[in-house]
């Protein structure tokens, strides 16, 4: 007894589709890019726009608007500003697990 799965047959060419609308695109996508004469160039930095709501932490809430930066940044320099704020987020989540330093001892008061 054997609990292989048995293999389906393979077939020598792709099944034709069902519709004309099924076929495999085989064109090619240039997408939507200005004339420049070089197809190579890197496209201009543009702003996302996303909104950011404030987290309440200051620290945290700096960091997120340093993602900004990266609106007005061609893409070789987003990894900078990424890395950092990680660097940042990752410090506060640290210090997030760190237990409250201890009271400072209370003078020592003779009364007697």
């Amino acid at each position: 007894m054997s609990d292989a799965t048995p293999e389906a047959p393979r077939t020598a060419e792709p099944a034709a589709p069902d519709r004309p609308g099924d076929a495999p695109y085989e064109g090619s996508y240039e997408g939507p890019r200005e004339e420049t004469g070089d197809p190579y160039e890197a496209a201009t930095p543009a702003p996302l726009g996303v909104v950011r709501t404030p987290t309440g932490r200051p620290a945290v809430d700096v960091l997120l608007d340093r993602l900004a930066a990266t609106d007005h940044l061609t893409a070789d320099g987003h990894l900078g500003v990424y890395e950092d704020v990680h660097r940042g987020l990752r410090a506060e989540l640290t210090a997030l697990d760190t237990p409250p330093a201890p009271a400072p001892p209370r003078p020592y008061d003779n009364r007697s």
